[in-house]
């Protein structure tokens, strides 16, 4: 049997693809999946953050889209998202940094978010009374920012897939493209399995540069493995405490079921590797920025046994790559999101199924495009935000 379109990933992104092909298009989709279950790869480990506030128009926009459909989802697929809005805080303590912060509201405002705004020392210490601010000069916040559960967003999007017709074939190993020409033509599997199709989409998220790769297609995507500590159950922070960010060094946490997610991007030993084991040695650095920033987690027990390593997408820029190979007509590319392929799936999903289908817009993915790594027009990425 020949499909319209073949979704190689059935993560969050390949599902919300899915799905919007089927529902949209009336297409008949299958989705290809190397593991056993949905969600096997990084959306599983996601820790479920949303938020506006970014510093380009592009990923402004992807945000305030995916909001929107977050908050149609339920009545859409029937599963709660459960989308909490409860802000990001970012604190600086610099100038310089202040400046970036300020920077980004300008680029929010261009695309559209009026609610980000900044904020004092003492509005800091009204947001988040938790924080130590002896040396923060300022910082911003957006009540639209918060918190989502990624799997609950996947199954969502599967559930809903499946009742329009989509197949999901689980277990086939190493799906590769099957090329013809400059054409795709559909994927073969492990077994030798080729299954035919009008349009192929990668949506294999860290993994996606090995897929692309193997079909001739240049994609500069590599993984980038992060980690999570999480304490033991620990009453001292609240469930509605807001994402809180510290700009000096990306140190961030979050509450969730009664337990606080701390995340530090520094001081691995292995980033750019598709292996997802534990570094413990992380957790002395990470601990010695969570005692100073947020001193009563002097009080919480690490819970090293459920602490945790994901993967994220990185492209040279940070930003999503969205659109048609240059090199492979009817190959497909929604990868490259850099950490925010959760937050941006609902968006990013329904913006790939318009360029397939031919569909209208909403606003311009220019600056998603293939081809600008070629032309040397990268999107800026502040390191920040």
């Amino acid at each position: 049997m020949a499909y319209d379109v073949l979704v190689l990933g059935a993560g969050i992104i390949g599902c919300s693809v899915a799905y919007h092909l089927a529902q949209m298009g009336r297409l008949r989709v299958c989705v290809l999946e190397r593991a056993s279950q949905i969600g096997a790869g990084s959306t599983g480990k996601a820790t479920g953050g949303f938020r506006c506030q970014y510093s380009t128009p592009i990923n402004v926009r992807l945000s305030l889209m995916a909001r929107e459909k977050l908050l149609r989802f339920q009545e859409e697929t029937g599963v709660d998202p459960e989308y909490r809005p409860y802000g990001y805080l970012f604190v600086a303590s610099t100038e310089a940094q202040m400046q970036t912060l300020r920077e980004a509201i300008a680029a929010q405002r261009e695309a559209g978010l009026t609610e980000s705004r900044e904020v004092s020392v003492a509005e800091i210490e009204a947001l988040n009374p938790a924080l130590y601010t002896g040396d923060l000069i300022g910082g911003t916040f957006c009540p639209l920012d918060g918190f989502t559960r990624p799997m609950k967003i996947l199954q969502g999007y599967y559930e809903a897939a499946q009742r329009l017709g989509v197949e999901f074939r689980f277990g086939v190993g190493e799906a590769q493209v099957w090329r013809e020409g400059d054409r795709a033509r559909g994927a073969i599997l492990a077994n030798g399995e080729r299954i035919e199709a009008g349009a192929v989409v990668n949506a294999a998220g860290a993994w996606a540069g090995v897929v692309a790769q193997q079909a001739g297609v240049s994609l500069p995507v590599q993984p980038l493995k992060r980690q999570v500590g999480i304490t033991r159950p620990f009453s001292e922070l609240p469930e509605t405490m807001p994402m809180s960010v510290d700009v000096n060094d990306g140190f961030h946490l979050r509450v969730r079921d009664g337990r606080v997610l701390l995340l530090y991007p520094h001081a691995l030993r292995h980033e750019h590797t598709f292996e997802t084991d534990f570094e413990r040695e992380w957790l002395d650095a990470m601990r010695e920025r969570a005692h100073y920033r947020v001193p009563c987690l002097r009080n919480a027990e690490m819970d090293i046994e459920n602490s945790w390593a994901g993967l994220y997408e990185m492209s040279p820029d940070k930003h999503a790559i969205l659109g048609e190979a240059p090199e492979l007509r009817g190959f497909y590319l929604v990868n490259g999101s850099s950490g925010h392929g959760v937050m941006h799936a609902p968006a990013l999903g329904e913006l790939l199924t318009r360029l397939i289908l031919g569909m209208e817009l909403p606003f311009d993915i220019a600056p998603l495009r293939p081809t600008r790594f070629a032309e040397g027009m990268l999107n800026r990425d502040t390191g920040v935000l």
